[in-house]
């Protein structure tokens, strides 16, 4: 089975092509601007180089975050564009599961949400146990961690009873992705933005004049 897999919930735009759990081709992005100008020219280039089309493709892969609304939309929206284009069945899958991917035991997987905030899951033995959530690196709901997912730049900001925990290194990448899919029974893919958008509505504000006009 040739799976593309996508994910865009962190900083580093993911993509690749695994067929049968081996990686056959990825590439990563770490410019959040531009991803969406890269994302389809990169996979075409994806699949040219190892002599395949789109048509080859038996199902597509992609991480549902927790990520912020602009970044994580990104990659959501093409994975379900390339997956209804060409038929193909989808499986969305939480991106820190993706991260997690071969530690055993238990894992605080912790990624960038802006906001001076980060989002948290607790895992076991590649299973959720708790979160996803969203919350300040002070404020989180964890006394220890034996173990830590975290990127280098987060984390001078945890508690200090956190910074002791052994520090992991993420697994995220295409082959991760697409080892904690089951195309058995694929899950539709739901973002986990965990809080509004960035954008907010403009406010219109109406002049009394107009509502009670002078008689």
């Amino acid at each position: 089975m040739l799976v593309l897999a996508i994910d865009s919930a962190t900083p580093t735009l993911v993509l690749g092509l695994v067929r049968n759990q081996e990686l056959l081709a990825q590439k990563l992005f770490d410019e959040p601007r531009r991803h969406n100008e890269v994302l389809v020219p990169a996979v075409q280039v994806l699949l040219e180089d190892q002599g395949l089309s789109f048509a080859d493709l038996d199902g597509v892969v992609v991480g549902c975050g927790p990520g912020p609304f602009t970044g994580l939309r990104v990659g959501m929206v093409s994975a379900m564009a390339f997956a209804d284009a060409l038929n193909l069945p989808i499986d969305g899958v939480s991106t820190h599961q993706a991260m997690a991917h071969g530690v055993e035991g238990e894992v605080l997987v912790l990624s960038d949400a802006r906001r001076k905030e980060v989002y948290f899951t607790l895992i076991r033995n590649g299973e959720v146990i708790d979160g996803p959530g969203v919350c300040k690196p002070a404020e989180l709901p964890f006394d220890s961690a034996s173990k830590l997912i975290v990127p280098e730049h987060l984390i001078e900001q945890l508690p200090g009873s956190l910074r002791g925990a052994q520090h992991m290194p993420s697994a995220l990448g295409a082959r991760s992705l697409v080892a904690v899919a089951d195309f058995s029974a694929p899950q539709p893919p739901e973002p986990l933005y965990l809080r509004r958008p960035d954008a907010k509505e403009p406010v219109v504000r109406i002049s009394p004049a107009l509502v009670h006009p002078a008689s």
